[in-house]
Parts: structure tokens; sequence; C-alpha cells
């Protein structure tokens, strides 16, 4: 029960009790005069009425009682006063001791070095992961005491308290803390930030805005470093659908003049579906190497021969940009399109993002949205199939759902899928949890605001100087590894203990690209590993000093 309830429910028992003895002390008074032709005061059937229903006693008006009516009257005010001490009870007593028994939310926090994030949501999620995995402390702000309760009860560091309050800031031991992070509304973020720069004038503060005006005012507030995951999303949504429009190779990992690392979708009917990594002979033919496969939800790092590629599967793919540009080709699918046509559905920041992307490559999509605002082709909802008609997805090439609502996003994946079973949809989530979902939904392609979220968080607190990050399935660092000095990476059993995989190394301004088994870590080599978050996070956790947190970056497509 929330505070708002109990004080609700202690406020109307109060006045049904008021509105209880009101009433009886009139009719009390009433009932002698009527029945009985005794006279006495209201204050007097007050006092009796009081005594009734609390059994404390009375007798000082027996001999008035000397009809039925009277002495039915007495009974029923004593049954009702033994009546109300039952209800009190359970309604009010036991829920008052049990409220008092629980846990209340933590209001204080002893954290040093430590980073502060205001407030909880979902997009935190993939952050505190980051956090964990980098062993970096960290306490979490949130105004509902509900929710620190919860949060408490995980083992999470986190008080109840409005960031906006400087006693607040002091609770969360803002004197000691190495970071700030405000992640609340585009408003409440300037006072945030203010708050907290009044205090430590020296704290680093990074906070996440929408759009361009909000990061500006942010940063005039005093954030140091301000990331925009919304547009980074969308963006990247787009990027998914310009490669097959343009066949150009637009999103790679930059290493060296000739090494690079690219993920790749093999799209429906493109001549890769159906083979084997044994049968392609890419590394025989085109001289790149096929990293990592993630397909049906799961990554599998260094595939072997056997591994069978299918339709919407991605290809983590590293070789020269040339020899991508030639991967990238074959994973386009074969079938003649009359149209390429591109619907975006949602007008906010995230689908604003995409457009933006597809106009510089020369496509211009068509735009639906509920609100009829400039930039929108067709005002409707995209759940509605007269709606679809209207935007032309029978001659569609690929749907992109920029909607805020993940429920939303299913119903409308789920409608695209059974009307234009050959139109691709890419979509965007706000969970994690909901990607698989969407994946059955009929999605070929997937991404969460919170991964991109807290990647963009993470590689900022974790790296002082820049925000790099790749917003794909797979995650890639750059990173010292002092736990792997002296050992090999087969000795080490780097891929058994972690899933990740070593694709590259950093040795003074060479770069060992392609390292086998028997490459042996030397004491300032800077290790490139890849694969999926949780993947990531293990090998830091294994092969890495809490030390050496900030000399790891997310590394970023150019």
């Amino acid at each position: 029960m929330t505070v708002t309830e109990w004080q609700r429910r202690i406020g109307l028992s109060l006045l049904a009790v008021v509105l209880l003895i009101a009433v009886y002390t009139l009719l009390y008074q009433w009932a002698l005069l009527r029945f009985e032709g005794v006279g006495i005061t209201v204050f007097e059937s007050l006092q009796f009425v009081i005594e009734a229903l609390t059994t404390a006693g009375f007798g000082g008006d027996t001999r008035f009682w000397n009809t039925a009516a009277t002495n039915l009257l007495v009974v029923g005010m004593n049954l009702t006063g033994v009546l109300l001490v039952f209800l009190a009870l359970p309604v009010v007593a036991v829920p008052l001791f049990q409220r008092a028994l629980e846990d209340s939310p933590q209001q204080s926090t002893a954290l040093t070095n430590h980073v502060i994030i205001c407030s909880y949501n979902s997009r935190e999620n993939v952050l505190l992961s980051e956090l964990e995995a980098a062993d970096v402390p960290y306490v979490i702000i949130d105004e509902d005491s509900e929710t620190v309760l919860d949060l408490n009860s995980r083992g999470v560091e986190a008080i109840c308290g409005d960031p906006e309050q400087e006693q607040t800031f002091e609770a969360a031991n803002i004197a000691e803390a190495q970071a700030l992070v405000s992640d609340v509304s585009d408003e409440e973020n300037v006072s945030v930030i203010l708050t907290a720069r009044e205090l430590r004038e020296d704290l680093r503060i990074i906070s996440v805005a929408e759009n361009t005006q909000d990061a500006e005012y942010h940063r005039y507030a005093g954030a140091d470093r301000v990331v925009r995951p919304r547009q980074a999303l969308g963006r990247a949504l787009a990027h998914r659908v310009t490669l097959p429009i343009t066949e150009k190779l637009l999103d790679t990992v930059e290493l060296s003049d000739n090494f690079e690392i690219s993920e790749l979708l093999v799209e429906d009917d493109s001549e890769l579906v159906g083979q084997t990594l044994g049968e392609l002979e890419l590394q025989k033919q085109i001289g790149v190497t096929i990293i990592g496969v993630w397909s049906n939800g799961k990554f599998i790092s260094a595939p072997g021969p056997d591994v069978r590629i299918d339709e919407n599967t991605f290809l983590l793919v590293a070789g020269s940009h040339d020899a991508l540009e030639r991967v990238s080709s074959r994973t386009v699918s074969q079938k003649s399109s009359e149209s390429d046509q591109v619907i975006v559905a949602g007008h906010g920041v995230v689908g604003q993002a995409a457009i933006e992307v597809f106009e510089d490559n020369g496509v211009s999509p068509t735009v639906i949205d509920l609100k009829d605002n400039e930039g929108v082709d067709i005002t409707g909802d995209v759940e509605n199939r007269e709606t679809l008609s209207k935007a032309g997805i029978e001659d569609t090439r690929f749907v992109v759902l920029a909607l805020d609502d993940d429920t939303s996003t299913m119903y409308a994946t789920v409608a695209i899928e059974e009307y234009a079973p050959d139109t691709e949809v890419v979509t965007r989530t706000n969970n994690t949890e909901n990607t698989a979902k969407l994946y059955r939904a009929g999605s070929e392609y997937v991404l969460a605001l919170s991964t991109v979220t807290g990647r963009m968080l993470s590689s900022v607190l974790l790296e002082e100087e820049e925000v790099l990050t790749l917003e794909t399935q797979f995650e890639i660092i750059r990173t010292n590894a002092p736990k792997l000095v002296g050992q090999t990476l087969e000795g080490a059993a780097v891929r058994g203990r972690t899933g990740a995989i070593v694709v590259a190394a950093e040795r003074g301004d060479e770069l060992l690209t392609n390292p086998g088994p028997d490459l042996r870590i030397q004491e300032d080599d800077r290790v490139i590993v890849t694969g999926s978050d949780d993947e990531i996070n293990t090998f830091i956790q294994t092969f890495r000093w809490a030390t050496a947190l900030l000399m790891t970056t997310r590394i970023t497509p150019v």
C-alpha cells in the first residue's frame, strides 16, 4: 500500500467514526425525550455515546431506560462499539503495525568514489550492469519510496529523496562522489544539474537529453557531457535500412588502415542464406574473418564451419574496407524491388533522427504519426490497416517503427507482418526484455533504447575523453587486461571462460589482427574484445583490475 492510499484509508475511517458518533448522539437525545420523556443536553448525550462505543463503562442513565425502543437503541450502540473494535484491528490497527515493522527506504549512503544516478528507470539497467562489471560503486536517487524499497531488497544501493534538493545530494555523499548521471526529465535535469553544481564545482556531471535545445540548456546549467540516446537510436535504425537500399557500407569500426569491423544483416533471399560458413569460404575467397554470428537472439562467438546462415542473421565481420564491402554486397536480398519505399512510423526524436539519415542518403520516407505536424505525410495510427494501405504498405520495402510504446510496437509489427509479409520491419524498443518478443512478432532488426542509453553513459563514465559507442547487437571494447599479461589466449581460456573474443591487440604502434590461440599478452598491450553485453561484462570482471576503469573505451563506427 502506498503512502497516499494509507492516508486515504485512515481519513475515511476517521470520518466514518465521527459521523456515527454524531448520529448516535442526536438519536439518543431524541429517543430519551420521545420514549422516556427525559430531556438531556447534547453534551450529556455525547458522553453516553462515547462511553457506549468505547465500552469504557456507563450506568448513570439506566434509570431512564424503561421502554423497549430505548433498550434496543442502547443494545445497538453496544454492538456497534464491539463491531468497531473488530473492524479497526484488521482495517487500521494491523496494517498500521505492519507498516511500522516494514523496512523503510534507505535515506543515505556512505559510499565513496561512487557514481550518483538520478533517477531509476529501465534505461539504467544496462548502465548498472556495465558499472558493476567494472567494479564501480553507485547509488541511485529516486523520489518513489516503493521503487527504492524494491531496489534495496535486491541489494541495490538506492536512497529515497528529491534530486533537486541539496540535502538529498548531501545524503548521497556528493562530496566523495566521482560523477553524477542525471536522467530524470529534460526540464528536471536542469534543476538537478544546477543543484549538484552548487555543491560541487569539480564534479563530473553527465545528463541525458532528447533534442538539441535541451542539450544546450543542460550544458549551460553545468553538465560536462550530454548524451542523446534517442537520436543515436534513430540513426542506428536508419542505417540498417539504408545499407540494402544504397548498397553502401555505412558503419565500420576502423582499427587500422587495413583492418575494420562491421555488423552486417543477412537479408532474406540473399546469396548467403542457407549456406554454412564452411561452404562460403569467406576467408579464402574474400579475406574476411567471421568473428561472431547473432541468430535467434543468441550470440555465437568464433563460429565454426558448420554454422548455417539463416535469413535475418547478423554477422560480425573483420577485414579490409574493400573486403567488407564485397561481403556486404552478398548479404543484400537478390529479389528485384520495383520500389525502395520506406515508411517511418513515429515523428518523435527517434523518428526524426532516422528521417535525417534517409534524406542524407537520397531516400525520401513516408512519415506516419498520430499528430498532423510539419513533416508528417499521413496522420493516423500505424496499427490501423487503413492507415497502412494509405501509406502504400503493399509497395513498401522497409518500415521503421519509431514508436515510444513497446506494446504498440509489438501490435504494429504483427499487423504489418500479417498484412504485408514481404515488407521488412525495423523496430525500436524501450526495454531490452522486449527484444525477443519483437523478433518473434516478425521484426527483422530490433534495438533497445535502454541498450543505447546504457552504453553511451557507461562509455562516458569509463573513458573521460569522448563518448565512444557502437549501437549494434554486439559490443566492442578496447581495454587493457592486467590479468591476461604473460598468458596466451588459449592458456587463459578467454573464450571458454567469458564467451568473448579477442579480435586484435595493440602493441605500441602495431596492431596484431586475427590473433591466434598462441598470442601471449604483454604488459602494455591493449586488446580489442567483442561479444554480447553480458560476455563483455564477464571479460571485464575476469581479466581486468578495477583500477583499469578509465582505460577502457567503447569503440564507435566511422
